[in-house]
């Protein structure tokens, strides 16, 4: 069989005539689906599922076996659960029953490591394409923190037949890498209604020194805050209402960045009553040019970065920066289907996000690859995640076909190396204007709905008739 071969020094490694014709047409389907075998290679995540799982063990369906098949749900190549088993249940091999029994039986524990392994996977590939971002604050790993509440399922669980209020099937807080845009890591919890300071512990297992912390309000408690303290971290964080702290010196005005001016004060905050711990922080106020949407001229963020690491504007900067994950979910719930409405089992559901977000750290790596070989400043503002993964969508079906899964091994085999490389080669055959973002105009105001007002409903038709003969002529 004809192959491409090239010596390790960064061109194309090993691709069979078998791709040509999508490495011609469709290149990005290609890396998208070659990112997935690598990351996802069937004996590493058996091996973790082995190694995580208390409850569950294996009989005939394999974990593996079960994340390919959520992928096509997630990537929306397949509808639900049901037509992704119908479509491969010969190779599973087993009954639909086991499968929605494997789903149901998920421990979160295994969904937030089948993330972790991913972008542990991913990182050195990301590293190896050299599209990664520069570091938000060099020296320092920096990790945005925030919580996503899953949708209200849909009631087919008999304990939510009748039920008037909508089920809650979870949450998740995720940890980005701003760097990588990579997902790290999740923390899963199965109460839609616990509140996302219950999970301070489970955060702080994943706190390292040298990390600086970026997080809402919600996070802002002494335990955590004392906590990050104590691992030799560093946070920062909006300030939130209930803390207990004190001014422990004048506050200063300082510069100004994008949105407002910025003031710094030093503050005291202490740990359970005034005789426990204190911690001496530098708070940061960014007096806004205009009102946030809730009303507040003023936004005040709390951290002991030291001054000569980061500067008063450079923390207001940094904050602001923290809607990056915010966007993230945005672009997630647009070109993804992490909340799956007919799964209502939490375990299942927090499952389904998790390979969503398996998903989305696919999709960085692939636009790490476009920006090394298109440009940063091109791929960041131009490319519009929603039509990669809409291509990737549409041609994937035919891609299976074409291509046999003995085919794909070869990705599974690279090394993070040979498949940056890869990527790259790739991405440079990618035409971006195919994929051009179309950012909307600004808002126009809502008309008032006073017409109609006695109507139960109106004739579209009929109006724009009415439009038509009262126009003026030219």
């Amino acid at each position: 069989m004809d192959k491409r071969t090239a010596p390790a020094d960064g061109n194309p490694i090993l691709l069979e005539q078998v791709f040509s014709l999508f490495v011609k047409e469709s290149p990005i389907s290609v890396m998208m689906r070659g990112v997935i075998e690598n990351a996802l290679a069937a004996k590493a995540v058996d091996a973790l599922f082995e190694r995580v799982a208390v409850v569950q063990y294996t009989r005939e369906l394999l974990f593996s076996s079960l994340v390919n098949l959520m992928s096509l749900v997630v990537c929306r190549v397949r509808p639900a659960v049901h037509a992704a088993y119908q479509a491969h249940k010969e190779a599973l091999a087993v009954s639909v029953t086991a499968v929605y029994d494997k789903l149901d039986g998920l421990e979160p524990a295994v969904s937030a490591a089948l993330v972790h392994h991913v972008a542990d996977r991913l990182r050195p590939v990301i590293e190896a394409t050299g599209g990664a971002y520069a570091p938000w604050l060099p020296g320092y790993r920096v990790r945005i923190l925030d919580g996503n509440h899953l949708a209200a399922t849909e009631r087919r669980l008999k304990v939510l037949r009748g039920s008037k209020a909508g089920p809650l099937p979870g949450h998740c807080l995720v940890v980005l890498d701003p760097a990588l845009m990579l997902a790290t890591d999740v923390i899963p919890c199965e109460d839609g209604h616990a509140q996302e300071r219950s999970l301070t512990d489970e955060i702080l297992a994943l706190v390292a020194p040298k990390d600086v912390w970026l997080d809402d309000r919600n996070f802002c408690t002494t335990r955590l805050l004392f906590g990050i303290e104590d691992r030799e971290a560093c946070f920062v964080t909006r300030q939130h209402a209930a803390l207990p702290w004190q001014e422990a010196g004048p506050r200063r005005k300082g510069g100004r960045i994008d949105g407002g001016t910025v003031y710094e004060q030093e503050v005291l905050v202490w740990e359970g009553d005034r005789l426990g711990r204190t911690l001496h922080l530098r708070r940061i106020s960014v007096v806004l040019d205009k009102p946030t949407r809730d009303g507040e001229r003023e936004i005040h963020v709390l951290t002991h970065l030291p001054s000569d690491v980061a500067s008063s504007e450079r923390v207001g900067e940094l904050y602001r920066k923290r809607w990056t994950l915010e966007t993230a979910f945005q672009e997630l719930e647009a070109t993804l289907s992490g909340e799956v409405a007919t799964l209502g089992y939490p375990k299942a559901a927090l499952f389904a996000f998790c390979v969503a977000l398996v998903a989305y750290n696919a999709l960085s790596t692939v636009k790490a690859a476009l920006r090394a070989a298109h440009g940063h400043r091109k791929v960041q503002d131009e490319v519009s995640g929603y039509y990669v993964a809409d291509e990737v969508r549409g041609t994937h079906r035919g891609m299976m076909i074409a291509i046999p899964e003995p085919h794909w091994e070869v990705f599974r085999a690279m090394t993070a190396a040979q498949l940056g490389q890869m990527l790259v080669a790739l991405a440079a055959n990618v035409r971006l204007s195919a994929f051009r973002r179309h950012p909307r105009g600004p808002k126009k105001p809502v008309t008032p709905r006073t017409r109609y007002v006695t109507h139960t409903h109106v004739s579209t038709a009929r109006l724009l008739a009415a439009a038509v003969k009262g126009r003026k002529a030219p």
